[in-house]
């Protein structure tokens, strides 16, 4: 009996340098979140969660509903400055958040792209041949993209509805799909039509928040697999991250 396809969904990250970060890293700050980023009692999805708003819950959500990855290895990781590919259950203390805030998301930077690249050859050996990955974030611009494509090569998906929306309508028909249970059609990033006309304003929904996210390892920046992948080669010691 053949094998059922499995799929890993790659989300952009927040931005962890915008006005809504710099609320959550106030050292003078009182709500709830900030006080449990001091104390590392919350995780990497939740931070950017507020962060982003809209536009990463949607990802969250519609990842957490679609997700069908290989076994010992997560459904969805998150793009980060410095850290490579994290899954969004990872606990992470407000150092840690700094140091991601510090890195550019910049093809161009090496303290970016080598970690990404990493994690991404890491990922791609422990999920096997029959995986795809689905980038959930912008294809529009090479800070994504050209690292990506250059470790996944077709294999590297996106959702065709995304062209010619912005951030917050794609955050908007993610959460509306995972609420639905409609998964959007795919098509390889490679050689796809990038840009396209503005599609219609999707209608407006309640906002709402998702379940929290569960705390599950440590930060560190260290492989996504869960399970010990099988060759020597990637057994190697992942490289320190710049600090800042």
């Amino acid at each position: 009996m053949p094998t059922a396809p499995r799929r890993v969904f790659l989300l952009s990250p927040a931005n962890a340098g915008g006005e809504r970060a710099r609320l959550v890293l106030n050292a003078n700050a009182r709500f709830d979140l900030a006080e449990r980023l001091r104390t590392g009692d919350v995780s990497l999805g939740e931070v950017f969660s507020f962060v982003s708003g809209l536009y990463f819950r949607g990802k969250l959500a519609y990842a957490r509903a679609f997700a069908a990855p290989p076994r010992g290895v997560p459904g969805a990781v998150v793009i980060t400055g410095g850290y490579g590919l994290v899954p969004p259950d990872t606990p992470v203390s407000l150092a840690q958040l700094l140091e991601i805030a510090a890195v550019p998301i910049d093809a161009g930077r090496r303290a970016y792209r080598e970690p990404l690249e990493r994690d991404a050859r890491l990922l791609l050996e422990a999920c096997g041949r029959r995986c795809s990955f689905v980038l959930l974030g912008s294809i529009a611009t090479q800070k994504y993209v050209e690292p990506l494509v250059s470790v996944f090569g077709e294999r590297l998906l996106f959702p065709i509805d995304f062209v010619g929306r912005g951030d917050m309508s794609r955050g908007g028909l993610l959460l509306r799909c995972a609420r639905a249970g409609i998964e959007l059609e795919y098509a390889p990033v490679a050689g796809s039509i990038r840009h396209g006309p503005r599609p219609p304003r999707l209608p407006r929904i309640r906002p709402g928040i998702e379940p929290p996210v569960a705390l599950d390892r440590p930060l560190s920046p260290h492989p996504v697999a869960t399970s010990p992948p099988a060759t020597p080669r990637s057994r190697k010691k992942s490289p320190g991250l710049p600090r800042t």
